[in-house]
């Protein structure tokens, strides 16, 4: 058997790792090492990438954690891309950029092309992750991003514990509490259940008993973190990890002979269980209504008939007919809520009560969903195909005769079934942190296979990076707008001041609005301007009708 590219002893002596048929990068040891450590440095920063102006109670968290994705994928995509030495790109490879093509034609017939730059630059972003990662697996340094994958996920449910037992700061939200710094408890609730993998195979993995501990603890937090949540998505998630990890037991000959495993398991299953026990028990400063908020939660996990589950329904059925409305190219990235209210239900609780012809999240609530109503059927269904793909190959990975590629493919199809579970319900592939630890775990997971032939240096490989990589960095750029405008909005009262971030984030709908209604210095046709501005982002929200219409 051809040695290990990821094993300890490749870092010791510097072997050559062995080659993946038909791989698209191959990186040396100086590039392979730099783009490490911008993976490693941007896994945790997104974690805790956050602002405090309350104005923006979602975008607080999201664009900041957009932003770290974009520099991250950009700068790893540059490293990663000046050792290119294969010519065949994967089918999954090719359905990933057809998925990232279709979403570049959808946009350019959006209504707000502002999100749809937005939500295609995250997905080229998640690209370009993935095939760095990728490198780095072949480089034999996909541990040190595992292991770095791992310490995020762990800090964010730190986030999330240090609110959940009282302590404040302006960095957490409490409208979504125990959100910690992403703000939201069900999407640290998706972290944990896609990340529980990770830092179980870290423990597996780990050949130092210090290391085994730190890691088996760490899963007990993401273990009981994830209880604390509530999150219904959440919890069907991690019930999916459970599902694939007793599967892979059960289908794996090496898997079910290795003693270790299944110690080290016995003995992380145990911490997990008084974690979650000591969760459900302590006090804390959580302030639930129900009695027995968890076991409420578990027992109307499946509940569709009321509250959000019912709202869900509701949701999806009327933007299943948007993407019957428009099958080829849906509405454009990002512009479901642009265009959701035109479809919505009587009384429809995706619907903002306090603005009118406005949704409640800038998202709907499932990623299959919003691939399918946003950028049509034939681009969600690339999306799914590549996904499948990467499930087949650690399938057949999973089945050989050696225990540490088996647990390394346990845990990319947890992974995977845990973010395509909860996507089902919530958004978590459209959001910036997902996607840069998914995508980032799927490639330091990809299965490996010896390839007699010589690598070849290929050119097309290199561009097709190269281009993700700088539509990233066009991404960085808008993010970069986005955050320095929230700040002027958030923070300054000066029309002078709002007009310039208005020019620097032209997206902006409420620095738009906020001049039109109030923007003291400016003339009646600089108000109407930004009164139709705001109309074209958002063409069905009554408040910018109204303003427009009295320029009109």
């Amino acid at each position: 058997m051809a040695e290990r590219a990821d094993s300890p002893d490749h870092f010791a002596d510097g072997t050559t790792p062995e080659i993946e048929a038909h791989s698209v990068f191959v990186s040396p040891a100086p590039s392979g090492r730099a783009a490490l450590r911008v993976l490693q440095i941007g896994v945790v920063v997104i974690v805790i990438a956050a602002v405090t102006w309350k104005e923006f109670e979602l975008d607080r968290f999201y664009v900041p954690k957009e932003l770290v994705l974009h520099l991250t994928a950009f700068l790893g995509g540059l490293f990663a891309v000046r050792s290119v030495r294969r010519l065949s790109l994967t089918r999954i490879d090719l359905l990933l950029i057809a998925f990232v093509g279709a979403g570049a034609l959808s946009a350019l017939f959006a209504a707000n092309g502002w999100l749809a730059v937005r939500a295609l630059t995250m997905s080229a972003s998640a690209v370009v992750i993935f095939w760095t990662a990728r490198a780095l697996r072949r480089a034999g340094l996909a541990g040190p991003l595992l292991g770095a994958i791992a310490v995020a996920v762990v800090v964010g449910v730190g986030t999330s514990l240090l609110q959940v037992y009282g302590v404040t700061t302006d960095l957490f939200s409490l409208n979504r509490a125990p959100g910690g710094t992403l703000g939201n408890r069900n999407s640290i609730a998706h972290m944990a259940a896609f990340g529980l993998p990770i830092v179980l195979l870290v423990a597996l993995r780990a050949t130092h008993w210090a290391r085994w501990l730190s890691a088996g603890i760490g899963a007990t937090l993401v273990a009981a973190t994830l209880v604390l949540t509530r999150s219904r998505a959440g919890f069907l998630a991690l019930g999916a990890v459970l599902f694939v990890l007793v599967a892979a037991l059960i289908v794996s000959p090496a898997l079910r002979r290795h003693g270790r495993t299944w110690l080290r398991l016995t003995v992380i299953a145990s911490l997990a269980g008084a974690g979650i026990a000591a969760a459900a028990l302590v006090p804390n400063a959580l302030n639930w209504r129900s009695d027995n908020p968890y076991m409420e939660t578990l027992t109307g996990v499946a509940n569709y008939q009321e509250g959000s589950g019912r709202g869900r329904l509701v949701q999806y059925r009327q933007s299943l007919r948007m993407a019957v409305d428009n099958p080829l190219l849906g509405v454009g990235p990002g512009n479901w809520a642009v265009e959701y209210p035109d479809y919505a239900a009587a009384r429809d609780p995706s619907l903002d009560n306090s603005a009118a012809g406005m949704t409640s999240n800038p998202w709907p609530s499932s990623d299959w969903v919003a691939f399918v109503s946003e950028r049509g059927f034939i681009a969600a269904l690339l999306l799914c195909l590549a996904l499948l793909g990467i499930a087949i190959r650690a399938i057949r990975q999973l089945v050989r005769e050696d225990a540490d590629d088996a647990l390394g493919a346990t845990a990319l199809l947890a992974t995977l079934a845990a973010a395509c579970i909860a996507g089902l319900f919530d958004a978590v592939l459209l959001l910036a942190l997902p996607s840069l630890l998914v995508f980032a775990a799927l490639g330091a997971l990809w299965p490996i296979t010896e390839n007699p032939q010589p690598p070849r240096t290929s050119a097309g490989a290199a561009a097709a990076l190269l281009v993700l990589s700088f539509i990233a960095a066009i991404g960085a750029l808008r993010s970069a707008a986005q955050v320095t405008a929230m700040g002027v909005y958030a923070n300054s009262s000066s029309t002078a001041w709002l007009s310039r971030a208005a020019f620097v984030d032209p997206g902006g709908y409420r620095l738009h609005t906020r001049l039109a209604q109030r923007g003291s210095g400016l003339n009646r046709a600089e108000r109407c301007a930004h009164a139709r501005a705001a109309r074209d982002l958002y063409p069905n929200a009554g408040e910018a009708r109204n303003l427009a219409d009295g320029c009109d």
